[in-house]
C-alpha cells in the first residue's frame, strides 16, 4: 500500500491569554502532519511561528511542496536535505519517527537509547502582566518546583521581586523574549542575582546580543532565539551559558537529538523549550529532555483543551508519552 500523507491545522483554546513581551494570543494554532503506510498512521505536530517568519499557510506550502517525496518514500536522513530547519520540517520528521516506531514495533525511546525513560520535572509559564498580576499568578502555582516567568519589559525590577516574594521556594526561570534594552542588562542580571533566580533566557535582541560576552554574567543567561540549529552553536559560545532546543526550530527531533550532543560536547548546559502546542508535541521533545539540565514543556498546561489521550502532568512532572499518543 503506498504512502500517504494528510495535513491538518488545528486550533487549541488557551486558557484565558499568554502573553509574553512581543504579545498576546488566545489560541494555539498547530499543523498536524499524518502519514499513512500499511494500514497503520504516524503522526507529528508543529507550531508555526510568526517571529521566525512562519504562518500556518507557509508551513503548510512547505509541507505540500515535500508531498511527493514524502509519499514516494522519502527517509528521516533524506530530509534534513530536503527540508530546511523549522516548524514545517518538525511535524514531517515526527510523523517519520512514529510510523517507524509502530512498524517496527521498537519505541522511539529504545531507538534513541533511553531504555526507561522516566517523569521530567518541567517548568510552568506565567505570563507578563503587571507586577501584582504576575505576583498572584505565581503565589497560585508556587507549589510547583520550577517556574518560568515572562519579563522583557525597560524594567522588570518590580516584577522579578514580586514574583520571587509570592514563590519563596520555587526555582525560577526568566524568559524576557529578547526584550531587554542593552543599557539595562546588567541591572536586571544583577537583580535576578539578588532574587536567587536561577537561569535568564534571550534577554537581548537576535544579532544584537554580543554585549553578552563582555559583561559578568551573575546567573546563567540561555540562548532561545539566537540558536536554532547545531550549526548556530559555536558561534555562541562567549556570550551564553545554555542554549534552548526546540523541535519547532530544529525542524524535527532528528536534529533536536544531534544538536543536544553537540551543545553538551560543547560545554553548554541544555533547556528542552517548547511552543504552545499541544501533547502531540511534546511527546518527542519529553524524550529528547531525558538528560537535559532544564525541562520547559508545560504547553498543554496552557490550554483549555488538549489532545485525548495527552500526556500525564502530575504536581511539577510530565511523563513520557505512552504509545497510543506517540512514538
Amino acid at each position: 500500500m503506498p504512502r500517504r500523507l494528510d495535513i491538518q491545522m488545528n486550533s487549541f483554546p488557551i486558557a484565558g491569554t499568554f502573553t509574553i513581551s512581543r504579545g498576546t494570543k488566545t489560541t494555539a494554532d498547530v499543523v498536524t502532519c499524518t502519514i499513512f503506510e500499511e494500514g497503520i498512521s504516524g503522526w507529528g505536530e508543529c507550531v508555526p511561528y510568526r517571529r521566525y517568519g512562519e504562518s500556518i499557510e507557509s508551513v503548510i506550502a512547505e509541507i505540500e511542496a515535500a508531498r511527493p517525496a514524502i509519499e514516494a518514500g522519502l527517509t528521516r536522513e533524506d530530509l534534513q536535505r530536503a527540508m530546511k530547519p523549522g516548524a514545517a520540517r518538525n511535524a514531517v520528521d515526527c510523523a517519520l519517527w512514529d510510523i517507524e516506531a509502530k512498524l517496527s514495533g521498537k519505541s522511539v525511546a529504545s531507538r534513541i537509547g533511553v531504555s526507561v525513560p522516566k517523569p521530567l520535572t518541567t517548568a510552568y509559564t506565567i505570563s507578563l502582566g503587571e507586577p501584582e498580576t504576575m505576583a498572584a499568578q505565581a503565589r497560585e502555582y508556587s507549589h510547583r518546583a520550577l517556574l518560568k516567568v515572562k519579563v522583557g519589559t525597560t524594567d522588570d525590577e518590580s516584577r522579578i521581586r514580586a514574583v520571587r516574594a509570592a514563590a519563596p521556594d520555587a526555582a525560577i526561570i526568566l524568559d524576557a523574549n529578547e526584550g531587554w534594552p542593552e543599557e539595562t542588562l546588567a541591572r536586571h542580571l544583577q537583580i535576578a542575582a539578588e532574587a536567587g533566580i536561577t537561569l535568564v533566557e534571550q534577554p537581548l535582541p537576535v544579532g544584537n546580543d554580543a554585549l553578552l560576552a563582555s559583561i559578568d554574567r551573575p546567573v546563567i543567561v540561555c540562548a532561545d532565539e539566537s540558536v536554532h540549529h547545531t550549526g548556530d552553536l559555536a558561534s555562541l559560545r562567549d556570550r551564553y551559558d545554555a542554549v534552548n532546543i526546540k523541535l519547532d526550530k530544529t525542524g524535527g527531533l532528528t536534529e533536536a537529538l544531534a544538536m543536544k550532543r553537540e551543545a553538551q560536547r560543547l560545554g553548554f548546559q541544555t533547556m528542552i523549550g517548547c511552543m504552545v502546542g499541544t501533547s502531540l508535541a511534546m511527546a518527542p521533545a519529553v524524550l529528547v529532555a531525558q538528560d537535559a539540565d532544564f525541562v520547559d514543556l508545560d504547553g498543554p498546561l496552557l490550554l483549555a483543551r488538549d489532545r485525548e489521550p495527552g500526556l500525564r502532568y502530575e504536581a511539577s512532572l510530565v511523563f513520557p508519552p505512552a504509545s497510543e499518543l506517540w512514538g
